[in-house]
This record gives structure tokens, C-alpha cells and sequence, in this order.
């Protein structure tokens, strides 16, 4: 594979075709370096002046150089991860105390990618009179943009810290510079990872092939039955959690049994999916929205509390319980993680290279 192949496959999103070989591979740990001051420091690392000053021609030329091999690449990249990884490292376990500040992670209604919609639709459109808008902004816009803030943070530093465990083993390479749909690579092979939780619509379908009803119809049943209210305006994504809470809090038995067939229903998926999680990969590369559709090589790390479903957000700060199923799964890793899973979409099926971490919260007997 010459350099023009490789080039075109990757803008053209063609990713699993280059990591599939070792050309490919080579010009993916190249584009990540392609950054002016990364490719000057690759070329230092081989003691060669490069014949072009331009980014695209250094590319190029560090591309078809035989003598800047793998070993110089792979060292170049590590030495500059490890400059930008020393000043987090200090900060590390301050950050996870700071992160542990954390108590609730409600989004206040504002969600990711759509904050400016949000305010323009609910609030410079809707209302014409001035105080009123005064006092919304006061009363609800700040309180939301408070939530959206604090969550955003959350999983900004979460995410890094969980990136920075994965780029910290020996068997991974770090992406260095921002490369679409590579995080790191493990063995040589790519990987884009995602930070997932159970998802509900996974649970959905679990007890579907179980001939089980959702659990959300169940939950508004046994309120109904025992005059408990709710708010049916609620998203099911917030009004599951909220009944739950209230059946595990009513004296009534038929909510006690309630909440603990759920919770048995839970367990038994948690267990298929850690024997075996190429169903629930698939269902997550299916799901995944219209507008980041990818069939890119995923790691799936997968949070599971499973004393409290809904709070399975709080693993992402648990250090040491990441720090330690993470590097188990690397140590045993082989050659390339997962398998191929191949997946439909809109009528077209693919095919990816893809595994799953599956964190589970330590159950005190």
C-alpha cells in the first residue's frame, strides 16, 4: 500500500481497511503525529532532515522512509505522550477527589450538542415578555446551566483519566494527536474507545426474548394500583429510576417482589453479557446515532453498578477498581482484543473489530 491508497482510504473513513494492514497501520501512527511539532521531533528521533518543511510533504516523506521503522514511530509517540502525561500524573489523584465532589449528575435538561438549541427554542422564541424571560433565566436557565456545566466537567476528566489507563499499558500505543475514530492502538490494531453503561435499550430486548414485559410498564402498574404518583411527563430514562426508588421504599410486598425480579432479570444479563458480549456489541454498533454512525474498531468499556442501575455513572471516577479490570484485560490480551462482530445498518451490513470491558461494582457479602 503506497501513500496516495492509504491517504485516500483514510478520508474517506475507510479505517478498518488500514488497520487491517501493516502499511495501513503504519500511515494511521503517522497521521496521529502530524502535527508540525510531533513530525520535527520524529524526524529528529531518526536523524534525518526531512526535504520538505510542509506538514503533508513530511507525511509523506516519513511515510516512504524506510529507515524511519516502527520501532522509531512507536518510540517517538510514546516519548511525547509521556511529556503530556507527567503533568497529569501529578495532578491524578487530587482530580479523582475533586471528581468525587460530584453528588448527582442530572443534565438540568440541557444535553450535549444541543444546549444552544435548547435555549433558543424553549426561551428567545417562546417568550415575548421581558420579565418573564428575566425570571426563567433566573429561576430555571441558570439552575439547568449549572447541571449541564458540572456533568460536562464530570466526563471530560473521567473520560481522560479512563483513556490515560488504557495509554499507560505496554501493549498499547497512544494517538498522540487528534485522529478521527482512534483513541489508541493495542497491539498495532485501533481502536476508538466508548464508556458505556447497561443500556436500557439492551434490557428492553433482553426481556423481550425472555417474554418479560418493560419494565416501565411494570413500575407504572404497581403505582397505579397503589395510588403513587408520578410525573408523567417524566422521559422513561428519569421516571424508571424514580419508580423504582418508590417501590424499593413501599411497604407494599408486591413492590418489594417487583423491584427484586428486576433486579434479578439485571443480574442474569450482567452475567450473559460478561460469558459472552458479543450481543450486547452489536446491539450498541446498531444503535448508535444517525449522525456518528461508524463501523470503526471499538473497545467497549462497560460500567455496571449493579447495587444501584442508575448510578452506574459514579464507576467512572472509581480509579483503582478501572486501574485494575482494565489492566487484567490488557495483561491477557494476546494479539488483537475481541473478534469480529458484523453488525446491520439501514440495510447494509459491516463488519468491526470489537470487544467489551465489562466493570462491575464489588458487592459487599
Amino acid at each position: 500500500m503506497d501513500f496516495d491508497t492509504a491517504d485516500t482510504l483514510f478520508r474517506n473513513d475507510r479505517i478498518n481497511e488500514l488497520a487491517n494492514s501493516s502499511q495501513g497501520q503504519r500511515f494511521l501512527k503517522l497521521r496521529s503525529l502530524s502535527r508540525r511539532e510531533n513530525l520535527d521531533r520524529l524526524f529528529e528521533v531518526a536523524s534525518i532532515a526531512p526535504t520538505d518543511s510542509r506538514v503533508a510533504d513530511m507525511l509523506r516523506e516519513a511515510f516512504d522512509r524506510r529507515t524511519i521503522d516502527d520501532q522509531i514511530i512507536s518510540q517517538t509517540i510514546r516519548s511525547i505522550y509521556e511529556l503530556e502525561r507527567a503533568e497529569r500524573r501529578n495532578n491524578e489523584d487530587d482530580l479523582v477527589n475533586q471528581l468525587y465532589k460530584l453528588q448527582v449528575f442530572d443534565w438540568g435538561g440541557l444535553h450535549q450538542n444541543s444546549l444552544e438549541r435548547t435555549i433558543v427554542n424553549n426561551y428567545v422564541k417562546r417568550i415575548r415578555d421581558y420579565d418573564e424571560l428575566s425570571d426563567k433565566v433566573d429561576n430555571e436557565l441558570l439552575h439547568s446551566m449549572r447541571g449541564y456545566v458540572l456533568c460536562s466537567w464530570y466526563n471530560h476528566w473521567t473520560s481522560i483519566i479512563i483513556e490515560d489507563i488504557f495509554r499507560d499499558h505496554p501493549k498499547v500505543l497512544p494517538a498522540v494527536g487528534l485522529i478521527k475514530k482512534i483513541d489508541f492502538f493495542v497491539n498495532d490494531i485501533p481502536f476508538d474507545l466508548k464508556v458505556t453503561y447497561l443500556p436500557e435499550g439492551f434490557v428492553k430486548v433482553r426481556r423481550r426474548e425472555l417474554n418479560l414485559r418493560p419494565e416501565i410498564t411494570l413500575f407504572r402498574r404497581w403505582a397505579r394500583s397503589y395510588d403513587v404518583p408520578f410525573d408523567s411527563h417524566y422521559s422513561e430514562g428519569r421516571l424508571l429510576p424514580d419508580l423504582w426508588n418508590k417501590a424499593s421504599d413501599h411497604p407494599s410486598e408486591s413492590g418489594q417482589e417487583l423491584v427484586r425480579e428486576s433486579f434479578e432479570i439485571r443480574h442474569r444479563i450482567v452475567q450473559d453479557i460478561q460469558d459472552d458480549p458479543a450481543d450486547l456489541i452489536r446491539w450498541l454498533y446498531e444503535n448508535q446515532g444517525t449522525a456518528r454512525f461508524d463501523a470503526s474498531n471499538r473497545l467497549f468499556l462497560v460500567l455496571v453498578d449493579t447495587t444501584n442501575y442508575f448510578e452506574s455513572w459514579k464507576l467512572k471516577r472509581a480509579n483503582a477498581l478501572l486501574k485494575t479490570n482494565i489492566t487484567s484485560y490488557l495483561d491477557s490480551t494476546q494479539s488483537a482484543p475481541g473478534n469480529d462482530v458484523t453488525f446491520d445498518w439501514q440495510g447494509s451490513t459491516h463488519t468491526a473489530l470489537s470487544d467489551a470491558v465489562i466493570v462491575t461494582k464489588p458487592v459487599i457479602a
